[in-house]
């Protein structure tokens, strides 16, 4: 009988901007895969939000969550293969983690910073749900749209046609061609 040791590893997933309209969902998706392939997760965070390189199945932006779990070797293929197969999920980049000790794979755990940004994320949608998609203005923009309606009109500037004091062109007979 042959037992097998949990390595460990990182994982890049990258999901659309739309995917992370449901931010939560994506990243319980996420941890699913996880825990299909026998994962203990160790950390989980969002890396970042960019314009991608290239469009990738229509997409121009997205967000790339980084993980670091413990797996058994054997899990990665299928775990690579679900990833790629998922809807949800754009690309994978899944890595054996050897340069990192535990404790700092945990101390690049950001879940609580994953439920607020999800938190976050779902009150913009209700928002949006709420004002018919209609865009909702800032504190900012409508204390300055408020400020701009409270000032007295100014008048508006007079006219730039002048003319000018010595423009006596009407007045003087024309210039005879020279013969």
């Amino acid at each position: 009988m042959t037992t097998s040791t949990k390595n460990p590893y990182e994982a890049m997933f990258l999901i659309s901007q739309q995917v992370a309209s449901d931010f939560a969902g994506a990243i319980q998706h996420i941890r699913d895969l996880l825990d299909r392939a026998g994962a203990e997760v160790l950390a989980m965070q969002k890396w970042d939000e960019r314009r991608l390189a290239y469009e990738i199945d229509k997409q121009r932006r997205g967000i790339y969550i980084l993980t670091y779990f413990y797996a058994e070797p054997d899990a990665i293929a299928p775990l690579e293969r679900n990833c790629n197969i998922s809807e949800q999920i754009m690309r994978v980049l899944i890595t054996r983690a050897d340069h990192l000790s535990e404790d700092q794979m945990r101390a690049a755990d950001r879940t609580k910073d994953l439920e607020a940004e999800a938190r976050m994320r779902a009150e913009r949608a209700a928002e949006r749900t709420e004002t018919g998609g209609a865009r909702v203005e800032s504190r900012a923009e409508q204390e300055a749209a408020q400020q701009a309606q409270q000032q007295p009109d100014t008048p508006a500037p007079e006219s730039s046609e002048t003319t000018p004091a010595n423009d006596n062109t009407e007045n003087q007979p024309e210039a005879q061609p020279e013969a």
